[in-house]
């Protein structure tokens, strides 16, 4: 595979893929990749024969972050509110409600999720429970319209960290 030499295992799309334009040459791609990897200075990448299958792992370029001093301190805050807490998902939460009120669409939002999952559901009932946060329309739970804040209580845990 990394000399370009292929074998066609089903003509029919080869051939598909070939008069639609989706494929230049037989072959081609792999070496390609190697080539490009190599170019752009990332790890080669490989190619793992698992029975009649493979598996070709392509390493991607990450980008580079230089961490200021607040984000040490963000990290820090969270490790250590993690620890209280004994959960990741609820450190985090805390830290997005220490901006301000938000809704649980938007928390899912600011943790890089598109929907709210059970588990970010849990944390936040778990986190009314312990009062370190509160509803901001306690009188309708379910409201779409509902958003939650820090409790004083919640306030002093970030405070005292």
């Amino acid at each position: 595979m990394k000399q370009g030499i292929s074998k066609i295992r089903n003509h029919i799309i080869a051939r598909v893929f070939r008069e639609l334009n989706l494929i230049e040459q037989w072959g081609s791609g792999i070496s390609r990749i190697y080539s490009e990897a190599k170019e752009q200075q990332l790890p080669e990448p490989e190619i793992i024969e698992i029975g009649m299958r493979i598996r070709f792992i392509i390493y991607l370029a990450q980008p580079i972050t230089i961490e200021s001093h607040s984000d040490e301190n963000e990290s820090r805050l969270e490790s250590r509110l993690e620890s209280r807490l004994e959960s990741k998902l609820a450190a985090r939460v805390i830290q997005i409600l220490q901006n301000g009120e938000a809704g649980k669409i938007q928390i899912a939002h600011s943790l890089g999720h598109e929907t709210v999952s059970g588990e970010l559901n849990k944390q936040i009932k778990q986190l009314l429970l312990l009062d370190f946060i509160e509803m901001t329309i306690p009188d309708i739970p379910n409201s779409r319209l509902q958003k939650y804040r820090l409790t004083k209580k919640g306030l002093d845990l970030i405070n005292n960290i």
